[in-house]
């Protein structure tokens, strides 16, 4: 090679791929980083790889048989999934919940925002060189998971909230044992503060990295933890409050500088919320009925359907010909521990739906990486991922 044509060579940045592998990209991600030397210069991330055609599936099931397909989209945090898709069928048939079915339902979407952000902390943290906050976290984690089980029989697919409640009453003793973890875990987050917070690798990783002004986050439509980091103390449960958040009070943490280490503390701050809105829950939570007693919509008692040839019919009409929506658009939105999912629905009067679309933040979220990511080193690439909280079930559907 002549010395002309080595110098031309060296003037070029050069390309490789960054994944799809699950350690450091958190799921199949692909990205082609284009590099100048180990400084990022830019970075086009390429989804596609886990496509199941889950909102094309959703056309061809009943409004019922659809609901379990929601556990699979952010299977970290499942009931909010579940959730997100049981109000705007609500919305649409302009049910009435029984109010010990809401808070029930606020406890379990809070635990689900624990297991989500501990996932997402300790993750992040591994994915950076500390393994202790990982081990600790999934300690908790697999607390949250048997009271998951306990309510629905099921670890991590649960279908447990429905439209019209939730599909069945606490068993005994569930709250008591909430009660407990939710004294004990504040003293958990304290010990993974000590380890990581004040740990001058930690920041060193994480201080100044993947900055995201709130100019481009509206851009981008960044909503969540991302937007939060910014300054904006946007949260839809007080923006625009469901289920009866309202009746709570507690504080939405946001950040400064809008970088990865502002975004650790505020999923760390959001644990402790979280904690006081449970045991707010916990005080508050009445005597009742769990669920709707319009037996065309939710299926009845088991004890009923023993003993009523009625309730086994409705039961019967209810798994195989679901119930009717009225024909028009709905739209529902909740502040999922990612961010903003929402659910829009279109209807044309029969027992499946016309069209469903999905709203995830981790699909926004992932339009802002090559913004975050160029002018990093490679190894700030991966802080920055991590920090995003990507799941690719619901990134890439």
């Amino acid at each position: 090679m002549t010395k002309e044509n080595n110098n031309y060579l060296s003037l070029h940045n050069y390309y490789i791929n960054f994944g799809p592998q699950h350690p450091a990209a958190h799921g199949v991600l692909r990205l082609i980083l284009e590099l100048n030397g180990e400084v990022v210069v830019r970075c086009d991330p390429h989804i596609g790889l886990l496509h199941r055609g889950t909102e094309k599936l959703a056309e061809h099931k009943t409004y019922l048989q659809v609901l379990p397909y929601f556990d699979r989209f952010d299977y970290v945090s499942t009931m909010a999934q579940e959730h997100c898709y049981s109000l705007v069928i609500e919305s649409a048939l302009r049910l009435d919940i029984p109010l010990r079915a809401r808070i029930i339902r606020v406890i379990f979407l809070e635990l689900t925002r624990i297991l989500n952000h501990l996932m997402a902390v300790t993750t992040h943290a591994l994915d950076l060189g500390a393994i202790t906050p990982f081990l600790w976290g999934f300690e908790e984690r697999e607390k949250i998971m048997d009271f998951y089980e306990r309510v629905s029989g099921a670890r991590l697919h649960s279908a447990y909230i429905r439209p019209g409640g939730v599909q069945q009453d606490l068993p005994l003793n569930l709250l008591t044992d909430i009660q407990v973890f939710s004294d004990q875990f504040l003293k958990r987050i304290d010990e993974m503060e000590e380890v990581l917070s004040g740990n001058s690798i930690w920041k060193q990783r994480l201080v100044e990295v993947g900055v995201l002004p709130l100019n481009v986050a509206f851009d981008y439509g960044i909503s969540g933890v991302m937007l939060r980091s910014t300054g904006l103390p946007w949260d839809l449960r007080i923006a625009t409050p469901y289920e009866n958040y309202d009746d709570f009070s507690f504080s939405i943490p946001v950040g400064r500088h809008g970088d990865c280490y502002d975004r650790y503390l505020i999923r760390i701050q959001e644990m402790r919320e979280s904690i006081s809105i449970i045991r707010q829950a916990l005080s508050q939570i009445p005597e009742g009925a769990v669920r709707i007693d319009n037996y065309k919509l939710m299926t009845p008692p088991k004890h009923k359907m023993k003993l009523s040839m009625e309730s086994l019919i409705h039961h019967f009409k209810l798994y195989s010909e679901g119930f009717h929506i009225g024909a028009g658009s709905f739209y529902s939105a909740i502040e999922a521990p990612k961010g903003e999912t929402g659910v829009f629905l279109l209807s044309d009067g029969s027992n499946k739906p016309f069209r469903c679309h999905i709203k995830s933040p981790g699909l926004l979220h992932i339009q802002a990486l090559d913004f975050m990511a160029t002018g990093h080193s490679l190894a700030d690439l991966v802080a920055i991922i991590g920090t995003q909280d990507l799941v690719f079930g619901e990134v890439d559907r």
